[in-house]
């Protein structure tokens, strides 16, 4: 922990327990000592924190490119399609679609990439260098506002990173994990909504142990994506399950660092990513709540081979060396196969029409 962060957070210890919640937005978001705030990025392999993915290869992006086209297709190809992805980090989605998308969809579609990380501008600035000068990609500010637009909002692990504070079912009360100068703990305390929304939610009604996140951020952010998209395509990638399902297994929040996580989100504060599961059951309502129609979610593997001309791609690997023909099947199986990253991230689409 930087010395500027442990010296605010001490200052707000000093006025009592901390919300995990507010721990969260502190260590992340602080404009100049947060996770998100540091000059080099946390994305890879070697030497970072987690992989995404994009890092597994460009398999995502082609097979989303597909499924735009598709939705495209679907509202009567419009002259012009505006794809915006919110939390963009390093712009490899938007050059993998960008790379991927052909013929006359490619005529109609603009790429937006919008993130305020550092790290993510610069690293954007050269993914999508190619189609920066002709506009097919543009960066976008936080702070920008933007026309209502037709097209697709996409998001991939965004939602995952809202400040999340955590919740438990006593048996006869709620408690909430704080952080206080002794330490984590859980303190008594009203959830209010969202303690209405767990037991609305909760299968056979809630038993000791039971437990999950709430974001308290995420009606103002779904609020904030729907007065851009016009009509068209929500989709959403990150790892989360339905509410009911969460409630059961008692969601937490999770902390990576050097490709290891466990849940001590209260250790190595600014210096660790923290992330939590996405309630998605919630997630669709409240995009039914701002004018989306049919909100729904699957698995990504299911997603993927949906979408994915699997048997062109298997084709079309076999004119490639061993070596890159290696790379393609980890990508997909990566993708795909249970107990993997096709099992754990979820997509959830809805139309906005």
């Amino acid at each position: 922990m930087s010395a500027g962060l442990r010296e605010h957070l001490l200052q707000r210890l000093a006025q009592g327990a901390m919300p995990a919640a507010e721990v969260m937005a502190l260590a992340l978001y602080h404009p100049e000592f947060g996770y998100y705030r540091n000059p080099e990025g946390p994305w890879g392999f070697e030497g970072k924190d987690y992989y995404t993915a994009l890092d597994c290869g460009p398999l995502l992006g082609q097979t989303l490119a597909l499924r735009l086209e598709k939705a495209w297709e679907t509202m009567d190809r419009p002259e012009r399609f505006t794809l915006l992805e919110p939390g963009a980090g390093r712009g490899w989605l938007g050059r993998d679609l960008l790379s991927s998308i052909q013929g006359p969809f490619a005529e109609v579609f603009t790429y937006l990439h919008r993130d305020d990380n550092p790290a993510a501008r610069r690293a954007a600035e050269g993914a999508l260098a190619p189609w920066l000068g002709s506009c097919k990609a543009r960066i976008v500010g936080e702070s920008e506002t933007l026309s209502p637009f037709v097209g697709a909002i996409v998001s991939n692990e965004l939602f995952d990173a809202l400040p999340a504070q955590p919740w438990r079912w006593s048996g006869t009360f709620w408690e909430r994990e704080v952080l206080s100068p002794e330490g984590p703990g859980w303190e008594r305390m009203e959830p209010g909504e969202a303690g209405n929304w767990f037991t609305a939610q909760s299968e056979g009604g809630l038993e000791k142990g039971d437990g999950s996140v709430w974001a308290d951020g995420l009606p103002a952010l779904v609020k904030e994506l729907a007065i851009c998209l016009e009509r068209g395509l929500f989709l959403g990638i990150d790892y989360g399950e339905s509410a009911a399902k969460l409630l059961a297994k008692g969601a937490d929040l999770r902390r990576y660092q050097g490709h290891s996580v466990d849940g001590n989100w209260w250790e190595d504060l600014g210096a660790a990513d923290l992330t939590a599961d996405v309630d998605f059951t919630r997630l669709g309502a409240l995009l039914a709540g701002e004018g989306f129609s049919d909100p729904g979610f699957r698995s990504l593997g299911r997603w993927v081979r949906q979408h994915a001309p699997l048997a062109e791609w298997e084709h079309h690997w076999q004119a490639l060396d061993a070596t890159e023909r290696l790379k393609r099947m980890e990508n997909l199986l990566a993708l795909t196969l249970p107990g993997m990253m096709g099992d754990r991230f979820k997509v959830l689409e809805a139309w906005k029409r």
